[in-house]
């Protein structure tokens, strides 16, 4: 047999290569990019108080008082170098790397919702719910403990953007309720825990979204930004400081009057999602396989909670490529939450010599990544 009859036969190792391959030309034709959102949020503090988007800015201002634009590429990247290893360490838990499951893990890490869209959106805060998210299905769930630190990730989400409590914050939920409360039990005490919590992550969420806007005049926080600036030459990348003052009212107005056309690339994701037919295919198997029907439930709530979050955020803010890849994400996940839950019986992994399966990952594979507003 030769080499060419070999990968043809088993070519999902070869996906994974020319996935590699792709996240590199993501990598380049990203840096070539004036990251105008990213860097501005590393400018941002606490400086006039409270405010709204700006843990991670003052975070870097602990550490530097001038910010250079290469900064958002260093931190950004090596987030996303965590995150890749925090998910191949969580698929190596949950399924393992044997010959069986290369074609699950090629329509996950090579999804063009997940690990490349991320590269491609290098600088934006999501990565950070999903790298959260990976450490609590990895990390053991035995106490109420781990109630506290996914609240306390909810917690560092919300205040790096407060959009975290509708992009992952009820994956996160989710997550809390598969791994701890359906294995140790809905007592009082854990009922009232969990609930404390929720209200907590609740509050934080309203104080971010009503009261912290900035203060001072806008002229005024601009200039302070500008102080922080490595470059103070660079004013085109603090385009973006108007979102520190935008009301709620705005982000709606903005997002509907912009709905005729962003509308047009529904049809676009919703093939996008039906590339990935094998896979969900998979975690509907996973989801019927499950030993308790309050499970199967539980875990259907869980991922219409999840959806709900999303088509809110649809309607509020119109980035709607990150969105649609963070729910994607956020399925990713909770895919492997249920693979974790007692099952009644075997499920069929995704068919490794199937022709049509085998043409769904190449064209997977070939998609270097979704976008932020539009598709591609």
């Amino acid at each position: 047999m030769s080499l060419k009859q070999g990968w043809w036969q088993n070519p999902w190792r070869l996906m994974l290569a020319v996935n590699a391959a792709v996240l590199v030309g993501v990598f380049l034709h990203k840096i070539a990019l004036p990251p105008f959102v990213p860097y501005i949020h590393l400018l941002v503090d606490y400086h006039y108080g409270f405010t709204k988007r700006a843990l991670v800015g003052a975070i870097v201002s602990l550490f530097t008082d001038k910010v250079p634009v290469w900064l958002v590429f260093a931190l950004a990247g090596a987030i996303w170098l965590l995150t890749l290893g925090l998910f191949v360490k969580l698929f190596q838990r949950t399924f393992g790397f044997d010959d069986a499951h290369w074609p699950l893990f090629v329509f996950i890490a090579g999804s063009p919702f997940f690990l490349k869209n991320f590269m491609h959106t290098l600088g934006h805060f999501d990565i950070y719910g999903c790298a959260l998210a990976i450490v609590l299905l990895l990390i053991p769930a035995r106490s109420l403990v781990y109630v506290l630190i996914a609240a306390a990730f909810s917690v560092v989400l919300i205040l790096i953007h407060h959009i975290f409590v509708l992009m992952y914050v009820p994956a996160i939920v989710a997550i809390v309720v598969l791994r701890f409360y359906l294995v140790q039990g809905a007592t009082p005490r854990n009922i009232a825990v969990g609930l404390a919590a929720l209200a907590a992550v609740g509050i934080l969420f309203l104080v971010a979204q009503f009261e912290g806007t900035v203060d001072v005049p806008y002229d005024e926080f601009i200039r302070h930004l500008q102080s922080r600036m490595a470059d103070p030459s660079r004013t085109d990348l603090l385009q973006f400081g108007y979102i520190w003052y935008q009301p709620l009212s705005k982000e709606f107005a903005d997002t509907w009057a912009r709905m005729p056309s962003n509308i047009l690339g529904v049809p676009v994701f919703a093939l996008l999602i039906w590339l990935h037919t094998p896979l969900w295919r998979y975690f509907a198997r996973l989801i019927e396989a499950l030993a308790s029907e309050l499970h199967r439930r539980i875990v259907l709530a869980a991922l219409v909670m999840i959806s709900a979050g999303y088509v809110v955020m649809f309607v509020t803010v119109f980035d709607y490529s990150r969105w649609i890849s963070n729910w994607a994400v956020c399925m990713f996940l909770m895919l492997h939450a249920v693979k974790a839950l007692p099952a009644s019986k075997t499920v069929p992994v995704i068919p490794a010599d199937d022709r049509k399966t085998t043409v769904l990952g190449w064209i997977v594979t070939m998609i270097p990544r979704v976008g932020i507003v539009r598709p591609f």
